[in-house]
């Protein structure tokens, strides 16, 4: 095949073998962001009155430790990430406890990326 239909095909082929090799999602921080930001006060571990600017370092943190560990369960890696929540959190208000929920949330969201990619229980959540 070859032009447009063609480059979407392989397009399409290469993403899925990307993902299959590395099971990793380029994420794109600013996309990211604005889903985040456009989304966070509908989430049910938000406490009223918090701000998008508590939790968007949760949120970045999930995306960047999912990007660092594809291969690992967050469960398996949220001893680590609490350890290092105190440096990671910038200016953010919230403790570990508070900030891990974010923190799976964005994790989550990278790994369904992943799982709508491939074919099966790719990152082997059951779901």
């Amino acid at each position: 095949m070859t032009g447009p239909v063609g480059a979407a095909v392989g397009a399409a082929v290469g993403a899925v073998a990307g993902a299959l090799a590395g099971r990793a999602v380029k994420a794109d921080p600013a996309e990211e962001d604005a889903y985040w930001r456009d989304n966070y006060t509908g989430r049910p571990y938000v406490e009223s009155g918090s701000t998008y600017d508590d939790y968007a370092p949760a949120y970045r943190y999930g995306v960047d430790a999912y990007s660092r560990y594809p291969e690992r369960r967050f469960d398996d890696v949220e001893p680590e990430l609490s350890r290092d929540w105190g440096t990671a959190r910038g200016r953010s208000s919230l403790e570990w406890e508070r900030a891990k929920h974010a923190t799976r949330d964005a994790w989550q969201r990278l790994s369904d990326k992943v799982e709508r990619a491939i074919p099966g229980d790719s990152d082997r959540d059951g779901r």
